[in-house]
């Protein structure tokens, strides 16, 4: 197979300083909004990534799940890789591949973790089955089978009955604090858009152009 020979024009708009708003939050909210109305099918979808205890990056795909305190926030087990890497390294990075849109938006900032409260109050949102894969999976830890990971679910089932389930102690959100935000639009003859949002001392936001 010939990889080279895979490409295309990119003709779904252009970016222009004017067009942006002076906070990348907003942005980011209309360009989302913009998304989800083109009936992408996974607009929240982003990728992740992080740096381990040996340096070594990686990368995965996690649900945005709401914007609060000016932070990007996720969900995840807390003994998991990602938590781990986080815990050793908060510095981290968010991709959104809108690729039917022709666009992008990289993030890079620092992830804390949100209260208990905050955590909870997300928690009762979810799916009960999700509620339950939660308990069930020891996320990032190796299984011998997928046997096992069914037949943790199914006691976990039968613990809980019709009852409420509880948050995990395990289990939480990240909020993502940017620091720069880059929205990108793709152009004809490879002649893209990027504007380049840096957070400053006092607060305010700088906006830059970047050649492509």
């Amino acid at each position: 197979m010939h990889y080279e020979a895979f490409r295309r024009e990119y003709i779904a708009g252009g970016l222009d300083r004017e067009m942006l708003d002076a906070n990348p939050i907003h942005q980011f909210e209309a360009w989302l909004e913009q998304a989800v109305n083109a009936g992408l099918k996974d607009p929240t979808a982003m990728v992740l990534a992080t740096v381990d205890e040996g340096g070594l990056p990686w990368q995965r795909i996690v649900l945005l799940k709401g914007l609060s305190h000016g932070g990007f926030v996720f969900y995840t087990n807390y003994g998991s890789a990602k938590a781990a890497a986080i815990a050793h390294n908060p510095r981290v990075s968010l991709l959104f591949p809108w690729n039917e849109l022709d666009r992008q938006v990289i993030i890079g900032g620092r992830a804390e973790k949100m209260s208990v409260a905050e955590s909870a109050s997300y928690f009762l949102t979810r799916p009960r089955e999700s509620q339950i894969a939660a308990w069930a999976s020891h996320q990032s830890r190796p299984i011998s089978a997928r046997a096992l990971l069914e037949k943790q679910a199914s006691v976990l089932r039968e613990k809980f009955g019709k009852g409420k389930i509880p948050l995990p102690d395990f289990w939480g959100g990240y909020r993502v604090l940017p620091q720069q935000m880059e929205f990108w639009q793709g152009r004809e003859h490879r002649l893209h858009d990027r504007f380049l949002y840096r957070l400053q001392a006092g607060g305010d936001w700088h906006i830059e152009q970047l050649q492509p």
